[in-house]
């Protein structure tokens, strides 16, 4: 039916209105049948829960095996070559997939443990930084100390840290080793030095979504939106999956987190502070969740700022755009310890001693375990994969992104900066 209309941008309101009418009543068949048959979905593409696949690899197998369940590779190679606006939306069915398997209380808890092992990449680095103790990618350097520290900075200096794909796969892979090395007790997440003009030799935290990414349509459903939370975010807080005999106690092998928070942690920045031990922040900095500026969902942050900050503020936080600064009050809710920049690296070696004592793991495993009950996580991240799908593809979000289309130059920094979200 779409090749018969003109691109979405140049259709009119009666063109668009029949096509979002067609998808519509298709994506409410595909709901109505997951709705009953998820499970079986679920256990057809997995050999009966025989394989783990990762999400990616979950959504190519239903598309070979179930055709117009989702999209097949050819769509989605067609959709990536078009900007956000252009493009017919094909992910948001890929939501209402993943919506059915994560709500599913048998397939669900299967994916989100595929999704905590540890990824190809990681394994291939794996004997290279244990033996040598360096990895370092494009935004991300990984550095073990002979402290036990793994100090992962992210070095994406010309963003001032905003998030894409690349920077997903590299925070994950960055984990995934600082987990699975047995050198390591401790990890650090530290932005590094920017060469942004703004922030010329200044650290920089995160700058969130990298909004000319998602405006190209670089930003994709599963292979950022949910990879991230599923991937190393929910590795912070339940560790990488490890089999084998000595593992019976637990499946999982996690450490403590601190994060280092110099100049600001915007969007996905604050997002990650939700999922650490300790959060250390010099007092010119500041914290903020835009996505709503925006139009899209911070992740998981609706899920897990409220126990922080309480209902009121993390309403005017989110909703509302609140900037919190690291010298009010209220930053004490989100951060652990405020001092002046130039005190940073004392007070961050000072801090990660603390977290290497012999009951720290112990105890952050159980306080994750009733702070954020897995059925919890897996039942707002149900919602999420489609809620999010209909964000990024809302005609909001497309006009409010399109101003950091490819053809403006890099992040000027602040509140204007390419990265939010």
């Amino acid at each position: 039916m779409t090749a018969a209309l003109p691109e979405p941008p140049a259709r009119d309101a009666g063109q668009r209105a029949e096509i979002d009418a067609a998808k519509d009543a298709a994506r409410a068949l595909r709901a109505a049948f997951l709705d009953t048959y998820a499970d079986a979905v679920y256990d057809r593409l997995t050999r009966g829960r025989a394989l783990s696949p990762r999400i990616g690899e979950l959504l190519d197998a239903a598309a070979t095996e179930l055709p117009g369940l989702v999209p097949d590779a050819a769509r989605l190679a067609a959709e990536r070559s078009r900007p956000q606006a252009a493009k017919e939306g094909h992910e948001i069915d890929q939501g209402v997939f993943l919506r059915a398997v994560l709500r599913s209380p048998v397939a669900g808890p299967h994916l989100l443990d595929a999704m905590l092992r540890p990824t190809p990449r990681a394994l291939a680095l794996q004997e290279e930084f244990t033996r040598t103790g360096v990895v370092r990618m494009e935004s991300v350097h990984l550095e073990r100390r002979d402290d036990g520290v793994a100090r992962l900075t992210l070095c994406r200096e010309d963003r001032l840290n905003a998030e894409d794909a690349r920077q997903v796969d590299d925070m994950e892979t960055a984990v995934d080793l600082a987990l699975l090395d047995p050198a390591v007790r401790v990890g650090l997440l530290r932005g590094g030095e920017m060469s942004h003009p703004r922030y010329r030799g200044r650290r920089v935290f995160s700058a969130g979504i990298d909004l000319k990414a998602l405006s190209s349509g670089d930003i994709p459903l599963a292979g950022f939106l949910l990879r991230r939370e599923l991937g190393y975010l929910h590795k912070l807080v339940r560790g990488v999956r490890a089999d084998g005999p000595g593992h019976w106690h637990t499946p999982y092998v996690d450490k403590p987190w601190l994060a280092a928070v110099d100049g600001f942690a915007i969007g996905g920045g604050t997002q990650v502070l939700l999922v650490c031990d300790h959060v250390l922040a010099a007092a010119d900095a500041y914290l903020s969740l835009p996505a709503a500026k925006e139009g899209i969902i911070p992740g998981v942050a609706n899920f897990r700022f409220t126990r922080h900050v309480g209902p009121r503020a993390a309403r005017q936080v989110i909703l509302g755009g609140r900037r919190i600064r690291a010298s009010e009050p209220d930053a004490r809710l989100l951060v652990d310890e405020v001092v002046e920049p130039e005190e940073m690296d004392a007070a961050v070696e000072r801090a990660l001693a603390r977290l290497d004592g012999d009951a720290v793991l112990a105890n952050r495993r159980m306080l994750n375990l009733a702070e954020e009950p897995p059925d919890a996580f897996r039942a707002y991240m149900a919602e999420f994969a489609l809620q999010q799908a209909l964000r990024i593809y809302g005609q909001d979000v497309i006009d409010k992104v399109g101003r950091f289309g490819a053809d403006r130059p890099g992040p000027p920094g602040d509140d204007a900066t390419a990265g939010h979200g």
